[in-house]
């Protein structure tokens, strides 16, 4: 395959993201897995496609999701659309045969997460979840020294991802705040969580979960108030396999937190850590190094990751800083990769599925106050 057709559903904050990606690949990497045309874009509105296909330089813009779906110069659909219609829009894409990029969480329920599984027996697509943060160099360097044994095995973690964007009262009532509509932060931020771990130190087996919504009601931007039922703040206690034990907070409500992403994986051997406010770093340390004499050479290690991906990544130049937007380009490059080699691709429309049932698990727990185990994979 020479060149793919793409079309995006939905053009809001993340699928402006997707755009870029896609546009900027060609500089990144050279050569690009395969050519792409930014075929269609659809949004919930005539004047809204328009808008979005003038800015993102797209061939057509529509209303309706399903004629994208239906065109044969589209061989990816990319979903950017709200949780809530996912599961209709990756069985329609299924159905059509197309390989499918779709943003996190993979549905807005389990139930629908389930049926999307069983849509996806006989499809012969590439399908990838758009887990980016897995994508920066630090975490792919970390995934390496997992591999390799560096930190042995696991005995403790702690990961955060904490944002401060409902810390006002006065935010009013959006889609994010409303159950029905897949809302909430577990899946919003928790999922990246649940994602990562599981990926360096998984699997995970069990979960504990408390969580807080901040205020019970929120403007409904009508004069009124509308109540809010999905969390704002959620901490998971989680037991791996291995039995290492750690923590997992997801946070809306975390004053001064900008997009703080922050992962520690202490093991027998070896420890690391990783921060997405300083993206091109990941933080080492190996047990076996000597303290003598003077503390010898024992201590933390700081790993300048920076652009240094490996071929065909060709730009910037390794020693450059990468910043946020680095970790969906090569995200997205990975999954072109795949489309072009007709290869099996992580993490697959299958981990989406994978970590919607571990955030079930989490929900559920959040209600008894009970330890709820893992589903068997």
């Amino acid at each position: 395959m020479d060149t793919v057709g793409v079309g995006i559903i939905g053009y809001g904050f993340i699928g402006k993201v997707h755009a870029y990606a896609y546009r900027t690949i060609p500089f990144h990497y050279d050569p690009a897995p395969v050519a792409v045309r930014l075929v269609g874009v659809a949004t919930a509105r005539k004047e809204t496609a328009e808008a979005a296909r003038r800015h993102g330089g797209f061939e057509t813009g529509t209303d309706d999701w399903r004629s994208l779906i239906d065109r044969k110069d589209i061989q990816v659909i990319n979903i950017c659309s709200p949780n809530v219609v996912h599961a209709e829009q990756l069985a329609a894409a299924m159905a059509a045969g197309k390989h499918i990029y779709c943003d996190k969480p993979l549905t807005a329920t389990v139930e629908e997460a389930a049926a999307v599984e069983t849509a996806s027996r006989g499809w012969k697509g590439i399908g990838q979840m758009t887990f980016h943060n897995r994508f920066f160099s630090a975490p792919q360097r970390a995934r390496q020294l997992v591999e390799e044994g560096f930190i042995g095995s696991p005995l403790s973690f702690r990961a955060a991802y904490l944002h401060s964007g409902s810390v006002d009262p006065t935010v009013p009532m959006k889609w994010r705040f409303r159950k029905e509509q897949g809302g909430g932060v577990l899946r919003d931020l928790g999922s990246h969580l649940i994602d990562l771990v599981d990926w360096l130190a998984g699997p995970i087996a069990a979960v504990r979960t408390e969580s807080r919504i901040l205020y019970p009601t929120r403007p409904d931007g009508k004069g009124g108030v509308e109540a809010v039922d999905t969390e704002d703040q959620v901490v998971m206690t989680v037991r791996l396999s291995s039995g290492a034990l750690g923590t997992l907070e997801a946070s809306k409500i975390a004053t001064g937190a900008e997009d703080d992403l922050r992962l520690e994986i202490h093991g027998s051997r070896g420890a690391l850590r990783f921060s997405l406010m300083e993206p091109d770093f990941l933080e080492v340390f190996d047990n076996a190094a000597s303290d003598l004499p003077l503390g010898g050479t024992r201590g933390w290690t700081r790993i300048a990751t920076l652009q240094r991906y490996p071929a065909p990544a060709v730009f910037p130049p390794a020693r450059a800083t990468s910043g946020w937007l680095r970790g969906h380009v090569h995200c997205l490059w990975h999954f072109l990769d795949a489309v072009a080699r007709g290869a099996p691709v992580d993490p697959s429309l299958q981990r989406g599925v994978d970590v919607q049932r571990i955030m079930d698990c989490a929900a559920r727990s959040a209600g008894t106050g009970r330890w709820e185990p893992a589903p068997a994979r």
